[in-house]
């Protein structure tokens, strides 16, 4: 009964999904108002369930300690993402849906989580510490990353699409292992920082009383759940946006929107506890398993299925992201972020919002 209580969320879920599949049909039928108002409630209960998501891996993150911890909460975080877009991909999403997707969250991560982070948690603390090596690394590999996945195929011809995206599954997989293992392995210290004299906070658990089992089950459960839920969000997003004139982009920030919200209130927690080297593990780790993981498998996808995707970014979106990264390496080169680095991020993020609702 206490475990019933605490999953309450999760049951209501698995509830409104099966009254969702029953119903589906006929809600369909009923215009694109009520399909609108049916994906905005399922939005609403898939957070629900995302939210649940960060529960668990945060106690499986105190349990397993830095940098495993964030490393369970960025690689859910991406699970429940490559869930969707692979529903939504297979229901007959646009080609561009992976890349806006990609670039959302790319915009999401950095410029709003790490912006605000920063913002919220310089006004409280002042300057914030952090390990320079682990900013220095997650840039310097978003950059490849990025600049391989997304800048790169749009100069690649339409007829060699297929030999690209077959080595680019390879390289980031690649490039993903080699990083883990310089996170888990010998320069695991990149990615920690110790705060001297911190107390214990009253809101952590004692890591020993901590069930690994029933969390990790819970954590995969919850991210079932969500691709259970998303299938039927697809379908009334995708009825309730026809002739709606809304940017195309929409549905990849609601994809974006989802796999993210797991880390932005654990980020958010970190900043306000003085513990930026969590909100950099969190931001920046999730950027690069964003690039480094869903665009392997959504390019497997397509190549399994023969339905092309384009990864290359339209000149708005490339601009923007070259700022971003420009603006991470100038203001992560230092050990320490401060509120006016994070208005600069936030500054981006505005303008990413802005560009999305006018069509850009």
């Amino acid at each position: 009964m206490p475990l019933l209580k605490q999953e309450k969320s999760l049951l209501f879920a698995a509830l409104i999904a099966g009254a969702g599949f029953a119903l589906e049909h006929s809600l369909l039928e009923g215009g694109r108002l009520l399909a609108g108002a049916c994906a905005l409630a399922l939005l609403a209960v898939i957070i629900g369930v995302a939210l649940r998501v960060a529960h668990h891996a945060e106690m499986l993150a105190e349990k397993l300690g830095e940098p495993y911890g964030t490393m369970i909460l960025t690689l859910a975080a991406v699970a429940v993402e490559v869930v969707i877009l692979a529903i939504m991909m297979l229901a007959g999403g646009s080609p561009t849906l992976a890349r806006d997707t990609v670039y959302s969250a790319l915009m999401l991560d950095i410029n709003g989580i790490l912006g605000i982070a920063a913002i919220i948690g310089g006004l409280k603390h002042g300057e914030q510490p952090y390990n320079l090596d682990s900013g220095n690394s997650y840039v310097s590999m978003l950059l490849v990353a990025v600049g391989v996945s997304m800048f790169v195929p749009e100069f690649v011809p339409h007829d060699k699409w297929q030999a690209f995206s077959a080595f680019n599954i390879v390289a980031m997989l690649v490039l993903y292992g080699l990083f883990l293992k310089m996170q888990t392995g010998r320069h695991s210290y990149f990615f920690s920082y110790s705060q001297p004299n911190k107390a214990h906070d009253e809101g952590e658990h004692d890591a020993a009383t901590i069930r690994t089992g029933r969390h990790a089950g819970l954590l995969l459960a919850s991210i079932v759940l969500i691709g259970v839920l998303s299938e039927l969000m697809a379908a009334f997003l995708g009825k309730g946006l026809e002739g709606s004139g809304l940017p195309a982009i929409i549905p990849a920030i609601v994809v974006a929107l989802i796999s993210a919200s797991p880390e932005i209130l654990t980020a958010m927690r970190a900043a306000l506890d003085n513990r930026m080297q969590a909100v950099l593990n969190i931001a920046l780790g999730a950027s690069l398993a964003t690039v480094v993981l869903t665009i392997p498998v959504i390019e497997g996808i397509a190549l399994y299925t023969g339905q092309p995707i384009e990864m290359g970014m339209t000149p708005i979106q490339t601009t923007l992201m070259l700022l971003t990264l420009l603006v991470a390496s100038i203001n992560l080169n230092d050990g320490e972020t401060n509120a006016i680095e994070g208005y600069t991020h936030a500054a981006l993020f505005a303008t990413f919002l802005f560009l999305s609702g006018i069509g850009l």
